[in-house]
């Protein structure tokens, strides 16, 4: 039987940063543009009890900047100490640059948190999701993302191939002009019928009036709900157009910290909080979103993006764990940073009717191939 211990006196002895950049198979079009190459950080720390736990920083250009805020202000606050503090890390690491909360180094934090709890499950025997109490899902139910804002035939083509492959939820992407979207909202329903579930996905690009047209088309057309549709610092926007609107509203992926949440979760102006754990401070804060969003009976619908399996295996993890959990983005691009990096297949390819299951084994459950991030190493 392998000898499990979380010994006091295990020690942290490197933190390395990876910058990963990789050409995607297929871009990603949004209402912010067209993606064709996108990059973020794998982050590994290691122990002298020979632990190495992994985790994934959301830094989608400019990897190399986030490596050296990495290696030259959290490291120093983490080698010699006890890998198993994790809460006691993230307040030290959080002290590393003063300021009001968010931007590089919360989404370097991230990194660096999730490797730590990697590290916990391993040295424990137990995957993430038993350490954080796990609710006993053993699948968790995904949604198909995403529908580019490219011409109607791509759109038809990605709608359908997204139902063939057995999803029963699927992402729209929406952009301006607002008689194109709304055009676009009901081709979609119309094509996919009533037995599957749309929602949509706006990635800030409108103003009020214009989200409150937006809205009537979704309401119209049965939409689960209605992603992003205003800038993030926008919340008095937020609340108006919650009051105008038929469709249940989404955001959060863009939020750092709990409390960046707390308005339009605690005022019910938002229906479904996503965090993003390679950016809202890792499988530590993000869990507290997470409960933020059960005391307030607002679902938890984990964020993932153009990320990697890192990230999105920790997302699993905690979707398998949190109570207010809803239902899982499951990005569909296949990227190298999904398929080359681990072990474990990412969720478009091993999701079987909507659902994907929970890794079984210690810590994140994963395996890194360090040839491909050698192959993948931005420089």
């Amino acid at each position: 039987m392998q000898d499990y211990t979380t010994d006091p006196s295990i020690r942290i002895t490197d933190a390395i940063a990876h910058p990963l950049t990789q050409k995607m198979p297929r871009p990603t079009i949004t209402s912010w543009g067209t993606y064709s190459t996108v990059s973020l950080v794998l982050v590994e720390v290691r122990t002298d009890a020979g632990h190495v736990g992994v985790g994934e920083t959301l830094a989608r250009f400019a990897p190399r900047a986030y490596c050296d805020l990495i290696e030259t202000a959290l490291k120093p606050r983490l080698v010699g100490q006890s890998p198993f503090d994790i809460s006691a890390h993230w307040h030290s690491m959080r002290r590393a640059l003063s300021g009001r909360s968010g931007g590089m180094l919360f989404e370097a934090i991230s990194g660096v948190d999730i490797a730590l709890w990697d590290i916990l499950g391993k040295a424990a025997g137990l995957p993430v999701w038993a350490l954080l109490g796990g609710v006993g899902r053993k699948q968790v139910d995904v949604y198909a993302a995403a529908v580019n804002w490219g011409d109607d035939a791509q759109a038809d083509a990605e709608l359908d191939s997204y139902i063939e492959r057995g999803f029963s939820r699927i992402k729209v992407k929406m952009a301006r002009p607002v008689d194109e979207a709304c055009r676009r909202i009901e081709r979609m329903r119309k094509r996919a019928g009533d037995g599957v579930g749309l929602c949509v996905d706006a990635n800030w690009a409108y103003e009020l009036d214009e989200a409150v047209e937006v809205g009537r088309a979704l309401t119209a057309n049965g939409y689960d709900w209605f992603e992003e549709p205003l800038k993030p610092e926008d919340e008095a926007g937020y609340e108006a157009l919650r009051a105008q609107c038929g469709t249940p509203l989404a955001g959060g992926e863009s939020n750092y910290t709990t409390d960046q949440a707390v308005r339009l979760v605690a005022g019910r102006t938002l229906s479904v909080l996503q965090p993003d754990v390679a950016r809202a401070g890792g499988i530590t804060e993000t869990r507290r979103m997470a409960d933020l969003a059960q005391t307030f009976n607002v679902a938890y619908a984990p964020h993932i993006g153009m990320s990697g399996i890192v990230c999105e295996t920790a997302s699993v993890h905690l979707a398998a764990a949190m109570p207010a959990f809803r239902v899982m983005e499951c990005e569909c691009d296949e990227s190298p940073f999904k398929t080359q990096l681990a072990d474990l297949p990412p969720g478009c390819l091993r999701q079987k009717g909507g659902q994907v299951s929970v890794p079984k084994g210690p810590g994140l459950g994963i395996e890194i191939d360090w040839d491909a991030v050698r192959a993948l190493r931005d420089g």
